[in-house]
């Protein structure tokens, strides 16, 4: 049969008459922007991650921006991310003028190599921007302590992990900022572009809300330039449907990611990545030869709750578009999140080379990274269709 990397209707359909009332109620109330809907949305999920503020925002990629301006980051100021990540990282920085700066990432879990940024600061390093990639947390401690050690300021790209959990603590929620997207294929998907910046600094908090609006308050009086970063209020409270049902969707999530480690672990060549070899290429290539291994698991760190936006797995060997042929061939969505690192982008050759250089993991990683379908309502039929296709292929190139 079938298998989709996403069907966003599995989850939207069910909830058809809750949408359609949210709707009604907007649609009769006529407060399309900024209604009441928005400010129940913001405490919901204020409340959900364990966070003061909650504002609801345009798109991740507008909350992102909106941090980086009220933490005042300016042209020539620079701005460590990692390479791997998806473009709006780096690019909300860049939009200000500063100077996107990648550090390389672990080849376990692909969030940021804490070691390779600390070697990137400079005298204009401002501020540090450690992605949540994939629905796991980047490892927080070492890298709040590097950011207080040099004065910079933390934004956690949390576009991919709400609800996610670091050492018990949600995910965006310990850095200056936090930021979230509700992308229709997030975990908690909307229906069409929005986001959210949470903080639990209340100056920043009160300084992003008139950023928000053009940097005006009272209306019509400007004090900021700002920008106009507002969630329609239809987006709130169709969102707000959704959010209640949340933590069932994490759990079909990491359900199916179980089912998946359990049963691929058991064929040969398939092995799932060693927390060990954490941030050590060479140590985990030289298991991996022990191993025999074509195809690596994700793996989610004992002290991580992965809430599964993706499951990427390696393949090895320069087998990774083979393998996505094959899956393509039998109807099994997939996908590649990312083919290009950021440093490698086009729109980033003019930047310095000290901004663009020491990537290796990443460039290795995004030959190497496939993503298979994870979302909730896949059916058990379904994942064993992904295991027996991803069997098939591991035997016939044995």
């Amino acid at each position: 049969m079938p298998v989709p990397l996403l069907d966003v209707n599995a989850q939207n359909h069910p909830l058809e008459s809750e949408l359609q009332a949210a709707f009604t109620q907007v649609l009769h109330h006529g407060r399309f922007i900024m209604g009441p809907e928005m400010e129940t949305f913001e405490a919901e999920i204020a409340a959900m991650v364990g966070v003061k503020h909650a504002l609801s925002v345009s798109s991740g990629t507008d909350a992102l921006l909106l941090a980086l301006m009220a933490l005042d980051i300016k042209a020539g100021d620079e701005v460590l991310c990692p390479a791997f990540t998806f473009f709006a990282t780096a690019g909300a920085v860049s939009r200000l003028g500063a100077i996107p700066v990648f550090t390389d990432v672990c080849p376990v879990c692909f969030n940021m190599d804490v070691n390779d940024a600390r070697k990137k600061i400079t005298a204009k390093t401002r501020a540090i921007i450690p992605v949540h990639l994939f629905g796991q947390c980047a490892d927080m401690i070492p890298i709040l302590a590097l950011a207080k050690e040099h004065g910079l300021k933390v934004i956690e790209d949390a576009a991919q992990s709400i609800g996610a959990k670091y050492r018990g603590t949600s995910s965006g929620t310990l850095g200056d900022f936090g930021t979230y997207s509700f992308f229709p294929s997030k975990n908690l998907g909307g229906f069409g572009d929005g986001g959210m910046l949470v903080t639990n600094d209340d100056a920043l908090a009160e300084y992003a809300r008139v950023l928000r609006v053009h940097g005006g308050k009272p209306k019509y009086y400007h004090h900021y330039v700002g920008g106009n970063f507002r969630m329609d209020t239809l987006q709130c409270a169709l969102l707000s449907v959704k959010v209640k049902r949340y933590a069932q969707y994490t759990a079909d999530r990491q359900r199916n990611a179980a089912h998946y480690i359990e049963a691929l672990s058991k064929i040969p060549g398939v092995v799932q990545a060693n927390p060990e070899h954490c941030k050590c290429v060479s140590t985990q290539d030289t298991w991996l030869t022990t191993q025999h291994a074509k195809i690596i698991l994700p793996v989610s760190y004992e002290h991580n709750e992965h809430i599964w936006n993706q499951f990427t797995i390696r393949v090895l060997s320069s087998q990774r578009d083979s393998l996505r042929d094959h899956l393509v061939a039998k109807k099994i969505g997939c996908d590649i999140y990312y083919p290009v690192t950021l440093d490698q982008q086009t729109c980033f050759a003019d930047l310095p080379t000290t901004s663009l250089s020491g990537c290796e993991v990443s460039h290795r990683v995004a030959s190497e990274v496939l993503s298979i379908p994870i979302y909730g309502e896949l059916t058990e039929a379904q994942r064993e269709e992904v295991i027996d296709a991803i069997r098939e292929w591991v035997l016939a190139t044995s």
